[in-house]
């Protein structure tokens, strides 16, 4: 039996970012699965204005050059290249990433020009942030797509209820492991320069205002007043003015508890900040999902999260972590007073490691190549 022919269209490193380093895993993943997978990258997601000066680019690395199978969000013109590359190299099925409604043009034209079978990896349903006309551009992308795999119930819900008749595949996000060996905490700590028998708290990756760092702010004022030695450590690239939270720091009186570690944090050092970090926390307003989640797990670090959206749904309050059901800062400032009351009664450590064995890149790889092949037989 010839294997499954699959073109994944992606962002993949060099690009920044957790869908490029997704998209790299699920690549193995499904070439380990028997599949034939071939990427096609992009050159380029965004105009440089809206990157700020940001490198696009992991440090130290550039983009290799140009083939006809990359794509320059920003050049339309490459999209109606790659299609026609695509629709004269036949593969089985299209399996496209998307988490922006600015994908949805893209999209059509690659599944209308191949004339392949198009399945779209959801991300996202809504974008994160807010685009114009967004209720059009998906009614294009659910009439150009052949299938949906999702990364959680909430997202899948959130799809059938705008098309009720769209055929999905309901996974998970599979877990990320530790790339380097994982230092002792008390190492990890004096490398860091952070005292090593404080309650360390992590906020890692990109900062959005959905991500609700502000809150996480706020909730530390009470949290130094319950634990005087308690440590924020903020980590990751900030796509907002960094300095607005430096001063709400400084206002509020904590500047001393929070440290900033202001920049894209490559691989070789996730290692090092998970191992010094007792939790990792996710205070978001919104999330039908998050990446950070399973990385933090994939490390043997429990996750403090909000109940927003799907997040509860990859936290299991007790086992991996500790779900705040409520809204707000204080909420938030009691949920983590808490964990770190009763995190030694807790069985972290036994619930992660059952985590890490469901939530494979194996598992999710063999699923997701069987919902293909139905997708791609029922489109031909």
């Amino acid at each position: 039996m010839k294997p499954l022919r699959i073109a994944l269209i992606s962002p993949f490193p060099p690009l920044k970012g957790g869908i490029a380093r997704f998209s790299e895993s699920l690549r193995q993943a499904l070439g380990v699965a028997g599949c034939d997978v071939t990427a096609v990258p992009y050159r380029r997601l965004w105009p440089r204005w809206l990157l700020k000066g940001r490198p696009a680019v992991e440090p130290g690395v550039e983009l290799p050059a140009s083939t006809p199978f990359s794509i320059d969000l920003m050049n339309p013109f490459t999209w109606f290249s790659v299609a026609r590359q695509l629709r004269q190299s036949r593969p089985d099925v299209l399996l496209v990433a998307y988490w922006s409604a600015v994908l949805a043009p893209l999209i059509t034209i690659l599944r209308w020009i191949s004339g392949l079978p198009s399945v779209v990896l959801l991300h996202n349903f809504t974008s994160h942030e807010s685009i114009p006309g967004e209720p059009m551009l998906k009614r294009l992308l659910v009439s150009s797509s052949d299938g949906f795999i999702t990364l959680s119930r909430s997202v899948e819900s959130e799809l059938l209820g705008f098309s009720p008749d769209a055929r999905t595949c309901s996974l998970f996000h599979p877990l990320y492991e530790s790339q380097t060996p994982a230092p002792a905490k008390i190492e990890a700590r004096r490398t860091l320069g952070l005292p090593e028998d404080a309650p360390v708290l992590l906020f890692f990756g990109y900062v959005r205002e959905y991500k609700g760092l502000d809150t996480l702010l706020n909730a530390m004022v009470a949290v130094v007043r319950e634990q005087p030695s308690a440590k924020l450590v903020v980590a990751g690239e900030f796509m907002l003015d960094s300095a607005r939270f430096r001063d709400e720091a400084r206002q509020l009186g904590i500047d001393g508890a929070v440290e900033f570690r202001e920049g894209y944090v490559p691989a070789s050092e996730v290692a090092m900040l998970m191992a010094a970090a007792d939790a990792v926390v996710l205070p978001y307003r919104s999330a039908t999902q998050s990446g950070v989640a399973p990385l933090a797990f994939g490390h043997g670090v429990p996750v403090i999260a909000c109940s927003a959206g799907g997040l509860d749904a990859q936290v299991e309050h007790g086992k991996t972590g500790w779900i705040v059901r409520e809204e707000g800062a204080s909420a938030l400032a009691d949920g983590i007073v808490e964990f770190f009351r009763e995190r030694d009664q807790l069985p972290l450590e036994e619930g992660i490691a059952e985590v890490c064995r469901k939530l494979s890149w194996s598992a999710f790889a063999s699923e997701s190549a069987t919902f293909l092949e139905r997708c791609s037989r029922r489109s031909a």
